[in-house]
This record gives structure tokens, C-alpha cells and sequence, in this order.
């Protein structure tokens, strides 16, 4: 039996869909990634800018790659009903409403790579972690298009997906390009709060909000705070909208956590990072940590709930993170208590204490 075959079956029986891609990416897509870093639409994530010759063609680092599987996992699909008690006012992205799906992919990679090695052949696997566009080879297998939100797309599954690649030592043929089945649909682009699809499958990082509520680990600027909303971890409206997400039907592989879909932000405050770790652990939470989380709960609750952070500012203003009192001075400009913002400059650094001060002004 063909051994890409066999590999197939056994991430099939594990409730992967599976698609096959050839090894060599098309130039245009290099050149394409080339041009979003070159413009800084990679934002602070200076680690993608790394090497991009040797991210579209693993062959450099990998001369044994001939074809690669990839292997997408449909998310959690059932919205989990909030928990009682707290403050549960910050939405979360879908895909981290279950403990970390690194964890649940490794072991099916490993065991694919078990497989591939009993068959005489040579595999490497990656989810999200590895120097791999995992995307551009998704678009490659021709099961699916590069959506106008910058998300691999399937009539079947929508964006909702985990994506993970197997890089493999047997060839794969390049196949046709799956029709764009964005079509005129442009509700994307049109429900994004910060504008950031900036172009046909382009994202400008800069903008986009699941940047700065994850990725980003300073203080978050003062023009973004009222098109956060109510987002907590990521940013999912441009997913919500997409036609593809309402119309699929897939029974979702991991149930998800109600903690993580709807936390309760007061757990941010008055807990040391390790307690947080522990509460959160196998979570997506920890990438952001408990002084991010904490920052973006105080935007939230400006944005949302007023009353409430005047409530939590005391312990925010005395948080041992200089990020999250920075945020909590600048909160309580927002929430129409000045006295208490220019009270917190003194215990602030040069860079916080500036922040704050502009807060007077933004929210004067």
C-alpha cells in the first residue's frame, strides 16, 4: 500500500482531514510573505521575518522532503454555556476555548512519525511551533483557498481549523488550485474593527487585534482600546461572519473548556503568575500570560463594564507588574477618575508614567 496512504488512515482514524502537497511552494509565495515583512505587517513578531527562504522551502534544512501531509483538525464547535459567579464579560477566540491543542496534536504527529519510520521512510511533524508555513502548504494540497481574511478556507470545515504538517520523504504531484470561493463576499474585510485585511488574504498584524491581545507584550495604544470591545484573547469577526463557518457541519474533536470560553477576569488580579500557570496550564492563556490577560481585562472592563473596574482598579494599581499598573492608570482616566491616574504616576516608570499621562488627555 502507498505509504502516504497509510499515514492517511491513521490521522483519519484520529479525526483529521487530510490533504497532500507537494514539497516545492510556488515562488509567488515566498515573494508574497516577502512583501508583508518588508512592509512590517509582521508587527513585533521579528521571529517570522527569520530566514524566510528556508520557511518556504524546507528542502534547505530537510533535503530528504520530497511531500508533505497536512493535517487539519476542526475546532471546538459548540458555544459552552457561563460558568455562575465573577466577572465574565471578556470573549474569548474559538480555537482557545479548549486546553492547548499543541498538546493533543503532538502525540498524533509522533505516532506519524512512528508509523513513517516502520514504513522505511523518514517524517517530521509541526503544529504552529516549527520554521513551516503550514497555511501555504494547506493552499498547495488544493483542498481548500486562501480566504480573503488571510484564513485556509474548506467548503467543508470553513476556518475553523487546527492546521499541523507532516513533512514526509515521499513525493507528492502538485495539484490544481481549489477555486476561490470567496466569490464578491467581502464581510470580512467590512467586520473588521481595526481594519486590518489590508488586501486579498493579507493581514496587517499592526491592526489586528488577535495581535495585540495575544502576541504583543507592552501596552497596548490607546486608539485601540474602544475597537477591542470586548475581547479578551484574539479576535474571531471576521471568522463569525464568513458564510464558510456558518454553513459547515463538523462534529468538533475536543469539548470545550467553559473557564477558557468565558473566564472570569477577576482570576487575572491578586494571583501570582505561577498560581496563574496552574489554573491555566495546558491553556493557550499562558502565551500571553497573567499580566497580559490582566491588561486586557482592564480594557475590556473600560470598554464594557465601568463599575466594575472602578471596583478591581485598587488591586490592578498595586499589581506587581508595571504593564498592568500602567494600564489600570490609564483605565481609571477612562473611567472618570483623573485624580486616581495622576495619584499612580509616581509609582510608574518613565515609559508607563508617559502612557498614563496620555490617557488624560485621550480620555479627558
Amino acid at each position: 500500500m502507498d505509504p502516504l496512504e497509510v499515514l492517511t488512515r491513521v490521522a483519519s482514524r484520529r479525526g483529521f482531514f487530510v490533504y497532500r502537497a507537494p514539497a516545492s511552494l510556488p515562488d509567488a509565495e515566498l515573494s508574497r510573505f516577502e512583501n508583508w515583512l518588508a512592509a512590517g505587517m509582521n508587527a513585533g513578531m521579528d521571529y517570522l521575518a527569520r530566514n524566510p527562504a528556508e520557511r518556504f522551502d524546507p528542502r534547505r534544512r530537510f533535503p530528504w522532503f520530497a511531500g508533505a501531509l497536512v493535517l487539519a483538525a476542526p475546532y471546538a464547535d459548540a458555544e459552552p454555556p457561563r460558568p455562575e459567579g465573577g466577572l465574565r464579560l471578556g470573549r474569548v477566540a474559538r480555537y482557545a476555548w479548549v486546553r492547548d491543542y499543541h498538546l493533543w496534536i503532538a502525540p498524533v504527529l509522533a505516532e506519524l512519525e512512528e508509523t513513517c519510520g516502520r514504513l522505511g521512510g523518514v517524517c517530521k511533524g509541526y503544529v504552529d511551533h516549527g520554521p513551516v508555513p503550514e497555511w501555504a502548504y494547506a493552499v498547495a494540497s488544493g483542498g481548500g483557498w486562501l480566504g480573503r481574511n488571510g484564513l485556509w478556507l474548506t467548503q467543508r470545515a470553513g476556518s475553523y481549523q487546527y492546521l499541523a504538517l507532516l513533512l514526509t520523504s515521499w513525493p507528492v504531484e502538485p495539484a490544481g488550485p481549489h477555486p476561490d470561493r470567496c466569490g464578491s463576499c467581502n464581510s470580512c474585510v467590512t467586520s473588521c474593527p481595526t481594519g486590518a485585511i489590508v488586501a486579498g488574504g493579507m493581514v496587517d498584524a499592526r491592526r489586528c487585534l488577535s495581535y495585540w491581545t495575544i502576541e504583543h507584550r507592552g501596552l497596548i495604544p490607546l486608539e485601540i482600546w474602544p475597537k477591542m470591545g470586548d475581547w479578551l484573547f484574539g479576535c474571531d469577526d471576521c471568522q463569525v461572519v464568513c458564510p464558510w463557518n456558518r454553513r459547515r457541519a463538523v462534529t468538533p474533536l475536543l469539548e470545550p473548556d467553559p473557564e477558557l470560553a468565558w473566564p472570569n477576569l477577576e482570576n487575572f488580579f491578586g494571583v501570582s503568575n505561577r498560581a496563574f500557570a496552574r489554573r491555566y496550564a495546558g491553556s493557550a492563556f499562558l502565551r500571553t500570560g497573567r499580566p497580559g490577560l490582566a491588561r486586557n481585562a482592564l480594557i475590556v472592563l473600560s470598554n464594557r463594564d465601568p463599575e466594575a473596574l472602578k471596583k478591581l482598579l485598587p488591586l490592578a494599581l498595586s499589581d506587581p507588574s508595571s504593564r498592568v499598573r500602567a494600564t489600570a492608570a490609564a483605565a481609571a482616566a477612562s473611567a472618570g477618575l483623573p485624580d486616581l491616574t495622576r495619584a499612580a504616576l509616581d509609582t510608574l516608570d518613565e515609559q508607563a508614567r508617559s502612557y498614563a499621562e496620555q490617557a488624560l488627555a485621550f480620555f479627558g
